[in-house]
C-alpha cells in the first residue's frame, strides 16, 4: 500500500527549492518542513500550532514586544516557541542573542542542545546556508556571526549574559518556558522567588528597549509569573494568547466545550480529567487557576444558618499565622482563626472567623482577644513552624492563653492533603455556617483553593477540622457540659 506522504528524498530539486523558500518566510511552514526532514514523516499538527507560530512571528517582526502564551502541557509549545523559533530567527539574523530559561537548568540545556542540533542539520543548511556554530557547547553556544543562545534554569545566574541587539531589526529575545515546576507552584516562597528573580535579574538582561520577552507556560496558580505579569506586576503591557484545553466560548476555531487538540485529548478524555483532578485541570489545562465552580472545595454546598443550632457542640478554633510582617508594595499574608464546631449527629458548623493583617504584636492581640470572645468552652489549636523559632512562638502564644485549652502541632503533608478531609464534608453538604459578614471571605477562598492568592482561612479551617477529628477529641469539653459543671 502506497504511503500517504512522501519521504524527504522523494521530493524533486524544484520542490525542495520551493519548500526552502517557503520555510524561510514562514515559521509554521519551517516547523512542518524541518519535522519531515528530520523525522521522515509528517508532523501531526493542529490549528493551534499555526496560531502560536503567527503570534511568535509578530514578535519577530517587532509588532509585539511582550508576549504571554498560556497553553496545556505537551502541546508543542517548547518545540515551537523555543527550538524552532530560535533556529528560524537565527537563520535571518545569525548574530541574534537569546536567553532561554525553564524551571530546570538541565531541561533548559537539553532544549538548547536540540536547537543546536536543528541548526546543524543538512536540511536547515539548505534553507539558511550562512549559519554556522562557533562551538559545540550545549547550554551556551555561539554562531560564527556572534549570535548566541544562553540556557539557564529559573533562579540561575545570568551574569554576563544579554539578549537582543541595539537596533531596529530583530536581534534576539528572552524566552521563558514553564518557569514554575508544577509540584512547587503551591509554595508561596518558591513561587514568589521566581517572580523576584524575573523582576530583579532576568528582566534587566535585555540589550535594547526593543528586545522582546516571551513567556509560555501552563497556569499553576493565581499568582504565578503569568498571573503577576497580566495583573500589571511589571508595569508593562503584555499580549496574551490563551489556549484552554476546552473552549470556554465560541471563537473562530471551535465551539464552546470543544477540545483544543481532539487528536491528542478528546473532549471526553478532558472531561474525565476534569472530574478526576479538578484543581489541576482548572489551572494547567483551562488556564484558569481560580475555577469559578470551585476546585477542591464546593462551597456552594455550605448551608447558611441564622443561628447556632440547639444542642451540644464541641468547638475548636484553628489558627494559621502570617509567615511575615507586611512589607510595603507587597500583598501581605493574613492571620486567620476559624471557629469550627462538631455536633453529635456528625454535622459541622463554622461559627466565627477572625482574620487580620498586621505586625506580630497585633497578631498576638488578635489571638488573645478572639480566644476570650470564643470563651473557655472553645479549644485552641496552633500550628508549630519547624525549628527553634517555631517552638518559641508556640510557647509564647500558649503562655498568653493561660487558662484556655491550647494544643499545637507541626504541619504534616501539603496544604491540599491537610484540606481534603474538611473539603469532603463541605462537598457533601455536611457543613453549615452562621450567617455573618465574613461568609463571603470563607466561600471565596474555598472556591479558588489551592490556586488562590491566599489560603489562610482554608489552612485554619483544615487545622480545626483535623484537630477535632483526631483521636482524643472527646477531651474537649462541650459548652453545655461546662455550663452544667459551673452551676454546681
Amino acid at each position: 500500500m502506497k504511503s500517504e506522504y512522501r519521504r524527504p528524498q522523494e521530493y524533486s530539486e524544484d520542490e525542495r527549492f520551493a519548500a526552502n523558500q517557503l520555510a524561510r518566510e514562514d515559521l509554521y511552514f519551517f516547523s512542518r518542513w524541518m519535522f519531515l526532514q528530520r523525522r521522515g514523516f509528517p508532523w501531526s499538527r493542529n490549528w493551534h500550532h499555526k496560531v502560536l507560530c503567527d503570534a511568535l512571528m509578530k514578535v519577530f517582526r517587532g509588532e509585539t514586544l511582550r508576549l504571554i502564551v498560556t497553553i496545556p502541557p505537551r502541546y508543542s509549545k517548547t518545540e515551537l516557541a523555543m527550538v524552532n523559533l530560535i533556529a528560524w530567527a537565527m537563520g535571518h539574523f545569525p548574530d541574534a542573542e537569546f536567553i532561554y530559561t525553564s524551571y530546570s537548568g538541565t531541561l533548559a540545556a537539553n532544549y538548547s542542545g536540540d536547537t543546536r542540533d536543528l541548526i546543524t542539520h543538512e536540511a536547515y543548511n539548505e534553507i539558511f546556508p550562512d549559519v554556522y556554530l562557533a562551538n559545540d557547547a550545549k547550554a551556551a553556544w555561539r554562531t560564527t556571526h556572534g549570535g548566541a543562545l544562553y540556557a539557564v534554569g529559573t533562579g540561575g545566574s545570568v551574569t554576563g549574559m544579554g539578549a537582543g541587539k541595539f537596533r531596529d531589526d530583530f536581534g534576539g529575545a528572552i524566552i521563558i518556558d514553564d518557569p514554575h515546576k508544577a509540584d512547587e507552584a503551591r509554595s508561596d516562597t518558591i513561587r514568589e522567588g521566581v517572580i523576584e528573580w524575573y523582576q530583579n535579574t532576568l528582566q534587566s538582561r535585555v540589550n535594547s528597549p526593543k528586545t522582546p520577552i516571551i513567556l509560555i507556560m501552563q497556569r499553576l496558580h493565581e499568582r504565578d509569573l503569568a498571573g503577576w505579569l497580566l495583573n500589571g506586576g511589571s508595569g508593562e503591557h503584555w499580549e496574551h494568547v490563551c489556549l484552554p484545553a476546552l473552549a470556554e466560548n465560541d471563537d473562530e476555531h471551535r465551539k464552546a466545550g470543544e477540545a483544543l487538540w481532539e487528536a491528542k485529548h478528546s473532549r471526553a478524555k478532558l472531561e474525565a480529567m476534569r472530574a478526576a483532578m479538578p484543581y489541576t485541570f482548572a489551572g494547567q489545562y483551562q488556564q484558569q487557576p481560580s475555577a469559578p465552580e470551585g476546585n477542591i472545595f464546593k462551597p456552594d454546598n455550605i448551608d447558611i444558618v441564622d443561628a447556632v443550632p440547639a444542642g451540644p457542640i464541641t468547638w475548636l478554633t484553628g489558627w494559621d499565622f502570617a509567615a511575615t510582617a507586611p512589607k510595603i508594595g507587597k500583598d501581605p499574608d493574613w492571620t486567620a482563626g476559624l471557629k469550627l464546631g462538631m455536633r453529635p449527629n456528625g454535622r459541622w458548623i463554622i461559627g466565627d472567623l477572625a482574620r487580620m493583617q498586621g505586625t506580630p504584636d497585633k497578631v498576638e492581640a488578635c489571638l488573645v482577644n478572639t480566644t476570650k470572645r470564643h470563651g473557655r468552652g472553645c479549644a485552641v489549636d496552633l500550628p508549630q513552624d519547624p525549628g527553634q523559632a517555631g517552638k518559641a512562638q508556640v510557647q509564647n502564644f500558649t503562655k498568653l492563653l493561660s487558662g484556655y485549652r491550647v494544643s499545637s502541632s507541626p504541619e504534616s503533608g501539603d496544604k491540599i492533603q491537610r484540606a481534603e478531609p474538611f473539603a469532603a464534608q463541605v462537598n457533601v453538604g455536611n457543613v453549615s455556617m452562621v450567617r455573618a459578614p465574613w461568609n463571603d471571605d470563607v466561600i471565596n477562598e474555598m472556591r479558588v483553593f489551592p490556586n488562590g492568592a491566599h489560603d489562610d482561612i482554608v489552612d485554619a479551617g483544615s487545622r480545626a477540622f483535623n484537630a477535632l477529628s483526631a483521636r482524643g477529641h472527646g477531651l474537649i469539653i462541650p459548652d453545655e457540659l461546662l455550663r452544667r459543671v459551673a452551676a454546681l
